[in-house]
């Protein structure tokens, strides 16, 4: 016997709208809470306003931070190591600024050892740097001989 045309020989469930908006939101906030995220803040200032030390004039103050999910000791996606937040992301935008040099950098990571490591069965980890982007002025002429320039008298 041929079977009708549009009619399937299983009988499908029917999902409920309620029901359905739950799974897509779970679905939702499960990709929201295992993607890691990061972040680099910098804002301009002005020399006269900031003290960086002598021959220092500084241009912005520079803020990254990294945050990294974790599933069962597997990182989504991972990179939270002062290796990435300070040379790739610190120092990287500082050089795109035109700094010479970030000074008074202050950096907090999460640890991964001893007890913090339960901390990546379900949970995250995460890392921030900040600091100042300077340049390096030249030396202003000395007003008084320096000690090479008495030896040469």
């Amino acid at each position: 016997m041929a079977r009708p045309r549009g009619k399937s020989s299983r009988r499908r469930r029917r999902v409920s709208v309620p029901a359905m908006l739950v799974r897509r939101f779970v679905l939702a906030a499960v990709l929201a809470a295992a993607t890691a995220c990061s972040s680099i803040t910098t804002v301009r200032v002005q020399p006269e306003t900031v003290y960086a030390g002598p021959h220092l004039r500084p241009i912005a103050v520079i803020h990254a931070q990294v945050t990294s999910a974790y599933f069962f000791w597997i990182p989504i996606p991972g990179h939270v190591d002062l290796d990435y937040i300070l040379n790739r992301m610190l120092l990287a935008t500082a050089k795109t600024l035109g700094a010479d040099k970030v000074v008074n950098i202050q950096v907090d990571i999460t640890p991964d050892h001893g007890i913090w490591t339960l901390r990546k069965l379900l949970g995250y980890r995460s890392a921030t740097a900040s600091g100042l982007a300077v340049t390096i002025e030249p030396d202003a002429a000395p007003s008084t001989p320096g000690p090479a320039a008495k030896a040469e008298r």
